[in-house]
């Protein structure tokens, strides 16, 4: 009988024990297959995984490489992966298509630039510059939209008077501009910093062609986005911590960065931090809607339909207001709802 009880004593001392933990201690984390490409401006996946931030709001987050935004929103949409960052251009083609897409925020703005061989850099001072020349992009890349959107502001056709090739990656880009196969080429951080430390200049910045453009945006499906609403919550809260600690800890980041991203760490260092990226994680609505509507006037889509239902900010904004309630003092969190009320309202 005393054995009895002290086994009693035993398993009720564990069970107290148990509820005292945590909840993510108690309970199997929740797997997620995030889709990325290894680029720097998606250096908030690799530190939410690798600072455990992800293991903090109780996500088990298998981060999957893509080579490109077409390959990884096919994936999203096969159930592959459960969410991914694919540009801005990838998620609006595919919405233009009829897929069931939700836009939930973002990882990445601006970035993308031309690159030319130098002695082609002198000749072109403007979009305008670029008719009549062989430009290569990577296929749905945000950079190829924005490309597209200011040659037909510039007044040039892009189906007539330019060629464009649609390459796989960054560096297919950049062996077409270096042989000579093409007169300019469309890529982003980092390797715009390569090309330039290859011998290529860059001649033109996406942000001077459209100022705040969003790039990478976090994507779910319309089933994902029904079924796990508190996860994405969670999900965001981590990416908000990465921005954070992104700024305050740099060489953790780099760290975190060159797991991913095989590139030298003096690339990676100036792509992410003395670059042109916005490393905003805000959905930013009203640029995606800007966004979409540039699509729509350079012919890039043919949709006419309304983009809003596809983007909530929600999620972003239960996360905030978390993470404000945690510390009502921080500037940081204060400064993120400015730029969202601005950005989204």
């Amino acid at each position: 009988m005393k054995r009895m009880i002290n086994k009693l004593a035993i398993s009720v001392g564990f069970l107290v024990a148990g509820l005292l933990l945590p909840c993510s201690s108690v309970y199997a984390a929740e797997h997620v297959k995030v889709g990325y490409l290894p680029v720097t401006g998606h250096a908030k996946f690799f530190v939410a995984k690798e600072q455990g931030l992800f293991a903090k709001e109780g996500i088990d987050a298998e981060l999957v490489e893509f080579i490109n935004s077409a390959d990884g929103l096919a994936a999203v949409r096969a159930g592959k992966v459960d969410v991914g960052a694919f540009g801005t251009t990838a998620p609006l083609v595919h919405i233009a298509q009829g897929a069931d897409l939700k836009v939930i925020g973002g990882i990445m703005g601006e970035d993308a630039s031309i690159i030319t061989k130098p002695e082609t850099a002198p000749k072109i001072k403007s979009i305008a510059d670029l008719k009549g020349k062989k430009i290569a992009t990577v296929r749905l890349a945000t950079g190829d939209a924005v490309l597209r959107g200011a040659l037909r502001n510039s007044g040039i056709n892009w189906k007539t008077d330019v060629e464009i090739f649609e390459l796989k990656n960054p560096p297919a880009v950049m062996e077409a501009v270096k042989s000579g196969q093409v007169d300019a080429g469309v890529t982003w951080g980092p390797h715009d910093v390569t090309a330039e430390k290859e011998g290529l200049s860059v001649v033109i910045r996406s942000r001077s062609l459209e100022p705040g453009h969003p790039c990478c945006r976090l994507v779910i499906t319309d089933e994902n986005y029904q079924k796990r609403k508190d996860l994405w919550v969670r999900f965001i809260k981590a990416l908000l911590r990465a921005e954070k600690f992104a700024q305050q800890d740099q060489q953790a980041t780099l760290d975190a960065i060159g797991r991913y991203v095989k590139l030298d760490r003096a690339i990676n260092e100036k792509a992410y931090y003395h670059g042109y990226l916005d490393q905003s994680t805000d959905p930013n609505v009203k640029g995606v809607k800007e966004f979409w509507k540039t699509m729509q006037h350079c012919e890039f889509v043919k949709s006419q339909k309304d983009i809003s239902p596809h983007i909530d900010a929600t999620f972003y904004d239960k996360a905030l207001k978390d993470l404000e309630k945690e510390n009502p003092a921080d500037p940081f969190w204060k400064d993120l709802r400015k730029t969202f009320v601005a950005r989204n309202l």
